[in-house]
């Protein structure tokens, strides 16, 4: 039989009442019950509870455990094969469970809606990488193939991306600046194109093998340092570069292109400076495509429950435009920019531009980065919305391999785009086979249609360009919810959307990357102490700040830090706990002077009595060091560590500090709720030197009914010491 001292009785009766509340039906339950919770049990500190209930610890060696899992990843069998082979090439999975008359309708028709749709945007994009719209169609085609034998997200759709193109086009023009007497019919065009396509492909080949090294390093989670507020704003400032980039398109106007910091303002003074010179005819296309492009995709996003597939204005314009063009020979007779030659076929491998690799590795990270965070978002976003998963490391093997491969054939960097992947979905687009429907209306236009599009205005391209981003321009809609809901997160957006806007997209990322990570250090620095107080009748402790009718435990001070303890806010720590304790020098020095006193009054009094004369004066101040601890009114200080997540070296250290604290001043320090990492940490710093190990208990209520029955089991102070 166990003691009552070792045992824990709680009981409580309460009365439940529950209101549903749903639109404008009102639903009121009442049930008024008698509900009893009684816990009768033994008091665990954390060792007891470990001998009855923990799991026995294996002596293994560390480099024995390290061979047994070598061992069990390079195990060969028939079945291991298979679910690598349908582990890194998914289609090999999904593809015998595909149902045909339930799918391939869907699949079907979203595919054809999206290829149209690549045919315009890829040409367009390559304007914004600042090369020939041909390369915008490879890219357009290679991705998709390759993303669908290797992808998991069942409705994303890959190819060129806007913010990537800029980035993109941001080196290609730092390396290949545009010449400002250019003849393109000349040799010299020929060679000139070649250099930028050569540089962007590097961008994407070196972009590609990052990812499969990020891949084989398993290093998928990289992509949660980029939070959805810096996303979302990174790609709403994007938005803004890409709109004044391609004013000078829309304009008529041969201008540099600027980059580096403060680009988007030296683009649009250069615009405006340049202004008399704007071709008529090319605004007047630019207006009227305007006109067309921005009322039919408002009906698109406003109907599209309505409508089987949007309606696919951008490749309509596209045809329109080159016709008229071509009818009224506005290259000729006003001087109009077009599209000019498109080759007919398919591209030869080609090797990117090697020699470049070392001057564009540190722009291909930003690029890596962006490009494979939005595509693990919206592939996350869609596979919550229809309920599967994806994974993020094959997403990288995918979008690597995608990279990789497509640099040998003049691709430049791709990634999953924001408007096709909406438009995949939402056309009833169900498993990643809607890319092969994709990629052959690419084909088709590479290999037939291509040539015809010679007359193509480029300003047209660059409306669709900006009508595209439609999109991003709307997150500004996102900031009342986060006001309110974070306003460190809205903090986040601002500054991150400020920084790219007035610097440069990629050194705006890398300033709200560290700005956000600043954020989170800040919070765990400034986590904050809170005592604890127990409510009437319960095992539940709950802070006193905001529960008022919770109570201190008499003698016992119980404290909870809510985050790590670590060297960055250790001294933020000991500054709570000292607040909260009263352990100021002052009181420290004359606890441990009046401690010291009663030393030697003590070793007097065991002289005294040894010669058989009572010492009455030890008696007093025995009482008087006494009165003082019960004035203090702590006795006992219980710290909850459910909140501690880890604690590093500089925190254990002070954590023995405190303990010596509170001993000068004759306070005994109890922990609970120490998870297993904190735990080990703190025992092999060297804190059960200073601390008993049986006051580490399991819970705060084990703690507490272990101090109460250890000061009711302590006997009476008699007022003399007899022999």
């Amino acid at each position: 039989m166990t003691s009552s001292s070792d045992r824990i009785f709680s009981a409580s009766s309460s009365q439940i009442t529950t209101s549903f509340n749903k639109g404008n039906v009102n639903t009121h339950l009442e049930d008024t019950m008698s509900a009893s919770v009684a816990v009768y049990r033994n008091i665990y500190t954390e060792d007891r509870f470990r001998q009855s209930y923990g799991t026995e610890d294996k002596p293994r060696g560390g480099g024995q455990r390290f061979r047994e899992k070598i061992a069990e990843r390079c195990r060969c069998s028939r079945a291991a094969c298979l679910h690598l082979l349908r582990e890194r090439i998914p289609i090999f999975n999904w593809l015998p469970k595909y149902r045909l008359k339930k799918w391939m309708l869907g699949d079907t028709i979203a595919g054809l809606t999206v290829g149209i749709l690549h045919i315009p945007q890829g040409m367009a994009f390559a304007l914004l990488t600042s090369v020939a719209p041909i390369y915008g169609l490879y890219t357009s085609f290679f991705p998709v193939v390759l993303y669908m034998l290797f992808g998991t997200g069942r409705h994303v759709s890959t190819g060129t991306f806007a913010v990537v193109s800029l980035m993109t086009g941001s080196v290609v023009e730092q390396l290949v600046p545009t010449p400002l007497q250019l003849n393109s019919s000349s040799p010299e065009a020929a060679d000139f194109e070649a250099q930028r396509i050569g540089v962007a492909s590097a961008v994407a080949l070196l972009s590609g093998i990052m990812m499969l090294c990020m891949f084989g390093l398993q290093l998928g989670f990289l992509s949660t340092y980029l939070s959805e507020p810096i996303v979302k704003a990174f790609t709403s400032a994007a938005a803004f570069h890409v709109t004044i980039s391609q004013l000078q398109s829309m304009l008529g106007l041969r201008l540099p292109r600027h980059t580096g910091p403060f680009s988007l303002f030296k683009t649009l003074a250069s615009v405006i400076e340049n202004l008399p010179q704007t071709n008529m005819a090319e605004l007047l296309t630019s207006l009227v495509c305007l006109a067309i492009l921005v009322p039919v995709k408002e009906v698109n996003m406003r109907f599209r429950q309505y409508l089987r597939t949007p309606i696919p204005v951008e490749i309509l314009t596209v045809i329109i435009a080159t016709g008229v063009a071509y009818a009224s020979s506005l290259d000729s007779n006003y001087d109009v920019q077009i599209v000019g030659h498109i080759p007919a076929g398919f591209p030869s491998p080609r090797m990117p531009a090697l020699h470049k690799l070392p001057e564009i590795a540190g722009d291909t990270v930003a690029i890596t980065f962006v490009g494979y965070a939005v595509s693990v978002s919206l592939a996350m976003i869609y596979a919550d919305k229809h309920g599967y998963s994806i994974q993020p490391n094959q997403e990288l093997l995918a979008h690597g391999i995608s990279n990789t491969v497509s640099s040998l054939f003049t691709c430049f960097p791709s990634s999953a785009t924001l408007a096709t992947t909406n438009i995949l979905e939402s056309s009833g687009g169900f498993t990643q086979l809607s890319g092969l429907f994709t990629s052959l209306v690419v084909l088709i236009v590479l290999l037939l249609i291509g040539p015809l599009f010679y007359f193509l205005p480029k300003a047209v391209l660059a409306c669709i360009n900006v009508t595209s981003l439609r999109q991003m321009f709307l997150q500004f809609q996102d900031l009342p919810d986060l006001w309110r809901v974070s306003k460190i997160d809205f903090v986040v957006w601002l500054v991150t959307w400020l920084s790219v806007v007035v610097l440069n997209v990629d050194m705006g990322l890398a300033i709200g990357v560290v700005f956000s990570m600043m954020t989170v250090i800040c919070r765990t620095q400034r986590a904050g102490c809170s005592v604890l107080g127990r409510a009437s009748n319960t095992e539940i402790y709950r802070p006193l700040e905001n529960h008022n009718k919770c109570y201190e435990v008499p003698g016992v001070k119980i404290l909870t830090y809510n985050g790590p303890i670590y060297y960055g806010n250790r001294s933020f720590f000991r500054e709570d706990m000292s607040r909260l304790l009263g352990l100021t020098p002052e009181r420290i020095r004359s606890r441990e002077k009046a401690r010291k006193a009663l030393e030697k009054r003590e070793r007097e009094a065991v002289s005294t009595v040894e010669r058989g004369v009572a010492n009455t004066s030890f008696s007093s101040e025995n009482e008087f060091f006494k009165s003082e601890t019960a004035e203090s009114e702590v006795q006992a200080v219980l710290i909850d560590c459910s909140s501690v997540i880890f604690v590093d070296v500089a925190g254990a250290r002070l954590f023995i500090q405190m303990c010596i604290e509170c001993q000068k001043v004759g306070v005994c320090i109890y922990l609970a709720n120490c998870n297993e990492s904190v735990l080990r940490i703190l025992t092999s710093s060297g804190l059960m030197n200073y601390m008993n190990p049986q006051h580490i208990f399991v819970t705060v209520h084990d703690a507490v009914m272990y101090i109460q029955q250890q000061k009711e089991q302590t006997p009476e102070n008699t007022t003399t010491v007899w022999v």
